[in-house]
């Protein structure tokens, strides 16, 4: 299945900016799940491209004229092949993903709900895990933020994506299972507008699967891969400073279509 994407970030700011800089990972790769057949990314200024530590291409730009606006877009074709469940990835050592970070930790309750449903470390106790953090945690459209942790999310009960991302990730790493971050984008025939997307993966067998618990999908046949990560801010889309500005606000609007 092919899928074309526009993703557009715009920023305002209410006083003069300048200096700055946007580290940006909005840039799938093509691999044993999808071939990029074209993919460009507009960014203001002058910018360089290298792989962070996780592999992820890694556009960093800098801004140094003044400015009141600021727009980057990523745009592109990607042909998703058929994965029906695990796969093998040489590149990284699983390993690295058993490092529990500020917002992937778990308290004694979140132990001892991860230990009480996984008897056995297999796919199948591991949706089921997946289930009942989705009963937990209930998606809440702008309930939570990007800094919110596993803990915080999994008493709040409710959240979006990357808050049931970041328990499913807190909870595998208790149970010693190596897990990691994905960003990247969802389709959705009904839905064609929509925001960028997280989900989880976890090494069993000798294999990656993919566990989206928002949507309950277990196998990534709707998914385009854009980065992997310890947890959200190794995958950010866009992070940056800049001086001066005032007040900053942004909009950021995603479509996925079939094509």
């Amino acid at each position: 299945m092919k899928l074309m994407v526009n993703h557009q970030t715009h920023y305002r700011y209410t006083e003069t900016a300048r200096n700055s800089v946007q580290s940006i990972k909005m840039m799938p790769q093509s691999s044993q799940h999808q071939i990029v057949e074209t993919w460009h990314v507009s960014v203001p200024g002058q910018y360089t491209c290298k792989r962070d530590a996780f592999n992820n291409l890694w556009i960093t730009a800098t801004q140094r004229h003044d400015y009141r606006y600021l727009t980057i877009m990523a745009q592109g074709i990607v042909d998703l092949l058929d994965t029906e469940f695990g796969y093998f990835e040489s590149d990284l050592t699983p390993m690295l993903f058993q490092q529990r970070t500020a917002i992937t930790c778990c308290d004694l309750a979140m132990s001892d709900f991860a230990h009480s449903v996984v008897k056995v470390k297999d796919r199948q106790h591991l949706i089921l895990l997946s289930e009942k953090i989705l009963q937990q945690i209930a998606y809440q459209p702008a309930s939570t933020s990007v800094t919110t942790s596993a803990i915080d999310a999994f008493y709040a009960g409710q959240g979006v994506c990357q808050d049931h991302a970041h328990v499913l990730i807190a909870m595998c790493r208790v149970l010693q299972l190596p897990a990691r971050y994905v960003s990247g984008y969802l389709y959705d025939r009904n839905q064609p507008h929509l925001a960028s997307h997280a989900w989880a993966e976890v090494f069993l067998d000798n294999q990656w699967y993919c566990f989206d618990v928002s949507n309950q999908i277990f196998t990534p046949q709707s998914h385009i891969y854009v980065a992997v990560g310890r947890d959200y801010l190794d995958v950010a889309p866009i992070r940056g400073v800049r001086e001066q500005g005032g007040i900053e606000s942004m909009m950021s609007t995603v479509q996925v279509l079939a094509c």
